[in-house]
Parts: C-alpha cells; sequence; structure tokens
C-alpha cells in the first residue's frame, strides 16, 4: 500500500493543496474490475497525450522515419525466404512464401513490439510512478497502442506485396478485425503480467528476449500451420499465437474463413486471461511504487 500525490485537486474553491491517494489492492470481482474500469476511463485524455508522445518520439530525428514500422518485418521477410523458399523449400500451398512469411511477420511484430516495450514500460517511468497517481496500466497499453499504430502502416506495405505477387483478397478479408481485436486483446493481457512482475523481478526482461525467439518459431509465423503434423497440432494449437496468426493470414491472404476450433481456442484463451491479468496488474499495482 503507498500514498500518492493525486494529480486532480481535492475542491478547489477550498483549497489549492493536491489530495493524497491512499492506494490499495481492489477486491477479486466484477465489481472491482468495473471500478477501475471507470477510474481508466477518467484518464483516457493521459492515455491519449501518452500514446501520442511515445508515437512521435519513436520517430524523432529519424531519416526514415516510420518506414521503421516496415522495415523489421520486411527485412525478416527476405531473410526467411531465402531460408525457407529457397533452401528449405517449404510447402506453401501455391501461396508466394513472401507473401506467407510476412503477413505472419506483421502479425507477430505487433505482438512482439508491444510485450517487449510495456514489460520495462513501469521500471523506465518510475520518476512518474512514484510522484504522481494516475492508473497504473495506462503505461503500458500505451506501448500497445503505438504497435497498433506500426502496425496499421505496414498493412499498407502488404497489400503492395499482394498486389506484386498478384494474390487478390476476397470478402473474407473483413474477418481479420476480429482476428486482430482479439490479437489486442491477448498483447494487452500479457502486457499487464509481465510489466508488473518485471516491477519486482527484473529478470523478465532479460528474459523476454529469448522467451520471444522461442515463442515466434512455436507460432506459424514464417512456416504455415499446415507444415505441422497434424498428430502435434491439437497441442500445438494450445499456443494463442498459432490460431491469431494463421487465422489472420487465411482471412487476408488465403482468402478463406480461419480454422474455426484453432481460432476458438485463442479467442477463449485471449478473452478470459484480459480481465483476469487486468485484477492481477491492479492488485500488484498497490505496492509498485514501493518496490519499483
Amino acid at each position: 500500500m503507498s500514498q500518492e500525490i493525486s494529480l486532480a485537486p481535492l475542491d478547489e474553491s477550498r483549497t489549492s493543496l493536491p489530495r493524497i491517494r491512499v492506494i490499495r489492492p481492489p477486491s477479486f470481482s466484477l465489481l472491482g474490475l468495473w471500478s477501475s474500469l471507470r477510474e481508466l476511463w477518467k484518464y483516457r485524455d493521459l492515455l491519449y497525450t501518452l500514446t501520442a508522445h511515445r508515437i512521435k518520439v519513436r520517430y524523432k530525428q529519424s531519416v526514415l522515419g516510420v518506414a521503421w514500422a516496415v522495415l523489421q518485418p520486411l527485412s525478416l521477410m527476405l531473410i526467411y525466404t531465402l531460408v525457407f523458399a529457397v533452401v528449405a523449400r517449404i510447402p506453401t500451398g501455391g501461396t508466394p512464401y513472401p507473401v506467407i512469411a510476412f503477413t505472419g511477420l506483421l502479425v507477430w511484430s505487433l505482438f512482439s513490439t508491444a510485450l517487449t516495450s510495456s514489460t520495462s514500460g513501469l521500471v523506465s517511468h518510475s520518476h512518474l510512478v512514484t510522484k504522481v497517481y494516475f492508473p497504473r496500466e495506462i503505461l503500458p497499453l500505451t506501448y500497445v497502442f503505438a504497435a497498433v499504430f506500426d502496425f496499421l502502416i505496414a498493412i499498407v506495405v502488404l497489400a503492395g506485396i499482394m498486389i506484386y505477387y498478384h494474390v487478390a483478397p476476397t470478402t473474407n478479408i473483413i474477418l481479420a478485425l476480429p482476428i486482430v481485436c482479439i490479437l489486442i486483446c491477448f498483447v494487452t493481457a500479457m502486457s499487464l503480467v509481465f510489466s508488473a512482475t518485471q516491477v519486482r523481478f527484473r529478470d523478465v526482461g532479460v528474459a523476454m528476449p529469448l522467451l520471444l525467439q522461442l515463442w515466434m518459431f512455436a507460432s506459424p509465423v514464417v512456416y504455415p500451420l499446415s507444415a505441422v503434423p497434424e498428430r502435434f497440432r491439437s497441442l500445438y494449437s494450445l499456443n494463442p499465437m498459432v490460431g491469431i496468426v494463421d487465422g489472420f493470414r487465411t482471412a487476408v491472404v488465403g482468402g478463406a474463413v480461419p480454422e474455426l476450433r484453432t481460432f476458438a481456442v485463442s479467442a477463449v484463451i485471449s478473452i478470459l486471461l484480459l480481465p483476469a491479468a487486468y485484477l492481477y496488474f491492479k492488485h500488484v499495482e498497490a505496492t509498485i511504487a514501493d518496490v519499483i
């Protein structure tokens, strides 16, 4: 439990002194969740301001500017095309491998960028966390929204690659929207958990690059789901990123409806994990300023 100066005055007509807010862990209940969400909504302007600041700072005094948002997945696409399409010759079912690779890397880039940056978000803003009160979840959320901004820019490049390889989308591309929403839910949940845990255990930030590297190869990012043996498919699909990556690729590039069972696993895990992760974050929030 910590005491901090709030950003809002107690009563401007009576005193100009800032009020002291005592942060206590909320109850693990729907009422506590709703109360936290209502408070977060009151600080929506701060969330927007910090997100915009995050995006501007990232590309400030940069020669390439927002082009950096597509440079990483594009360069990785070229490398994996050389390895998996030229050397290993992974079957792709007739779809050009660069399209398959870039589509998977596009989704993965949103996930990995948001998770990597948000994990250290609280620690890197310790000077702010220990001085004034605001809902702490705003900090990891700003990194998630900044990664979504990069994702939207990279979508334009994906469209150009599809045009170049004569891959025409179908009306099923509209299914990509709910898939991206599930992706945002999942990465938000993971960001809340890891950022709160990083405050107490700094090993989380150190282990994050290795974790993401292993996680990427355990997901159909640089290879299609069809390359996974059928006997391992059920266990493999328990990874939420499997249904998200394959579903997005199927809807956008394949022009078909994603496999319902695989995507349903990802959706259920993401939807259930998000409120649980948020309640965990709010519970830990009470001692963040004391241990950071």
